[in-house]
């Protein structure tokens, strides 16, 4: 019997969309296509399902099950599959990583719980006591999502290092914490450890600057629309042509301008809809409380779309 190797988080890693019939239940069909498409593109090195894009946070255990499962039916024999934890209790987060485990994915994405919202930084123990929970839970490698929007200030520095010397599985950090000097030293600290652990942007609003100063590779949600121009940037940046990573840059700007916009909590509902105008899916519906844009801002994304070249095949190739 093979054993799979593990996994090693880096490189270009999409967050996929979960589509919906207008009813609000999964539309399997469209989201089969969807990862067919996504994990079709040059140069990814996983795909992350059951995370923020696909909308954990309003499917049931039993929903995010089968959400595995159509991936890996999909897709699992192409690329490896990072499974989010998205729970509040540490024993329901090692219940979705066992689950995660038994269903073939490849790595988890731990999502912070919502008792860290409460000043959690002064308790570090907890961050500690809820990544070995999942650990004694599951020998999948881990990527820590460091999420000030959820967690107030993020994880402190000190004790994303606790977490990393601890915890063997965790091998990187998906970083969010929005400050340019607080990602640089992420990256020059945690990259750096006896165990270096990856550190993965998804700062997709300054993606360039960000790959610039070292990542070891990008986890987005805009992957599920353009994940061909993050693949190329990301090749642009490792090769030194800082000319076409400008350019590539640029484009992306022009979707980020749109999908991050105020309010911020709209950005995969935009995503959605921009794959909507694009062909790639047939319906824009997001479940409660989420709301989809309003006709304006349809317009806007569709335009968007058209001006950073991005057509239902893909991104429009430039010159090197």
């Amino acid at each position: 019997m093979s054993v799979k190797p593990k996994f090693t988080p880096e490189g270009v890693i999409p967050a996929v969309l979960l589509p919906f019939f207008d009813d609000l239940s999964i539309d399997e069909k469209s989201y089969r296509s969807h990862l067919r498409h996504v994990a079709e593109t040059p140069g990814i090195t996983g795909i992350t399902t059951n995370a923020h894009a696909s909308e954990v946070a309003s499917c049931t255990l039993e929903e995010q099950v089968q959400i595995l499962d159509l991936t890996m039916q999909e897709i699992g024999h192409a690329v490896p599959v990072i499974n989010g934890v998205y729970a509040d209790g540490s024993l329901e987060a090692a219940r979705i990583a066992r689950m995660a485990e038994s269903g073939g994915a490849s790595a988890l994405l731990v999502f912070p719980p919502n008792p860290f919202t409460l000043g959690a930084q002064s308790r570090p123990e907890m961050a500690v006591t809820h990544f070995k929970t999942i650990a004694d839970a599951t020998d999948l490698p881990v990527i820590v999502f460091q999420y000030p929007l959820a967690t107030g200030q993020g994880y402190p520095l000190d004790t994303l290092v606790q977490i990393c010397e601890t915890v063997p599985n965790v091998c990187a950090i998906k970083d969010w914490c929005n400050n340019v000097q607080q990602h640089e030293r992420h990256i020059q600290v945690l990259q750096s450890l006896t165990r270096p652990v990856n550190v993965l942007t998804t700062h997709s609003a300054w993606l360039l600057s960000s790959l610039v100063l070292g990542c070891k590779g990008l986890l987005s949600g805009s992957g599920s629309v353009i994940a061909d121009l993050q693949s190329l940037l990301f090749s642009a940046v490792r090769d030194g042509n800082l000319g076409l990573a400008k350019r590539l840059n640029d484009r992306i700007r022009t979707t980020a301008e749109v999908f991050y916009a105020d309010p911020f909590v709209d950005m995969h509902n935009r995503m959605k809809v921009a794959l909507v105008s694009l062909g790639r899916i047939p319906c824009s519906a997001v479940r409660p409380p989420l709301v989809t844009p309003s006709s304006d801002e349809v317009t806007k994304i569709s335009e968007a779309m058209a001006q950073a070249g991005i057509v239902a095949e893909g991104a429009v190739r430039e010159a090197a």
